[in-house]
């Protein structure tokens, strides 16, 4: 019966997709011997060609991670150093603030001991220069009420002494006079 089987499956024509035993022998064999050559030689290579990059890249890590916590050490560091000279600057604003105020209080006290300086000068020249004018105004004014008590008594009054007595006497009453119309419009209110 396999004999019929077998005489049977000769006569039908060959399967495409089934290959012939021969082929399939000769085929495993180069197979297996390339697998052999690939697994012997190509997979080393290729194995030592992965594991130097994945050193490649474990030590880019290790520099990349090194060079992040030296950028950090930096950050902080330029974050320190902003922080002390943000406080520099605070404090030198802080001292010219003083000094300007300091200084612009020496001036005000400079300004104000010579404003009154000048002040008492000035009141000093004032009172000078009104004494003068009353001593030169008493003796225009004696001259003038000589002469003219001269022409209304009609006598000649040229003794110093009696001139002089005339004189005194004369302004005595213009004062009172002044002092009298001073209170008049004091109590008046004009």
């Amino acid at each position: 019966m396999l004999s019929a089987i077998l005489a049977v499956a000769a006569e039908e024509a060959p399967n495409p997709l089934i290959p012939a035993p021969y082929d399939i022998i000769w085929s495993a064999v180069c197979f297996a011997v390339i697998l052999i050559v690939f697994w012997k030689k190509f997979l080393p290579a290729v194995k030592t060609t992965l594991d130097a990059r994945s050193e490649a890249i474990e030590g880019g890590i290790k520099k990349a991670e090194i060079a992040q916590a030296e950028a950090a050490a930096a950050l902080a560091q330029y974050k320190d150093q902003l922080a002390e000279g943000r406080a520099e600057a605070a404090k030198i604003r802080d001292q010219a603030r003083a000094d300007g105020t300091k200084i612009l209080n020496e001036l005000k006290e400079q300004a104000a001991l010579e404003a009154a300086r000048i002040t008492t000068n000035a009141q000093a020249t004032i009172e000078a220069e009104r004494q003068g004018a009353l001593v030169s105004l008493r003796a225009e004014v004696g001259s003038l009420a000589i002469d003219l008590a001269s022409g209304v008594i009609g006598q000649s009054l040229s003794d110093d002494k009696r001139a002089s007595a005339l004189v005194d006497q004369f302004l005595a009453e213009l004062e009172s006079d002044d002092k009298a119309a001073a209170g008049d419009k004091a109590r008046t209110g004009k």
